[in-house]
């Protein structure tokens, strides 16, 4: 069963902020890579949720969707919950923590 896919607001604020990067600092060959990638991911998860590793908090997962990004989403009875983007070159001890 395809589960639907909720972008939160701080996943939706992540992704932006790689995408400005890429802009910034790569080729728009890269920010499409990141996009499809993004895409290819997401759909992967709405047909299989549980098939990314589990998070070390409870409830979530990650998905590496680049070598320097991970997806972290939550799954749900009748959804999933995208939560954010990560830079796997950060700390992971901060991964949880609220964004201000």
């Amino acid at each position: 069963m395809v589960k639907k896919i909720i972008w939160t607001p701080e996943s939706e604020k992540t992704f932006e902020l790689v995408l400005a990067c890429l802009e910034t600092n790569w080729t728009e060959r890269e920010k499409k890579g990141f996009i499809n990638a993004t895409n290819k991911t997401i759909q992967i998860i709405s047909f299989q949720p549980a098939i990314f590793r589990k998070s070390t908090k409870a409830n979530f997962r990650e998905a590496l969707v680049t070598k320097h990004n991970l997806l972290i989403y939550k799954i749900k009875s009748e959804s999933i919950d995208l939560i954010t983007f990560w830079d796997t070159r950060q700390s992971p001890k901060k991964k949880f923590k609220t964004k201000k």
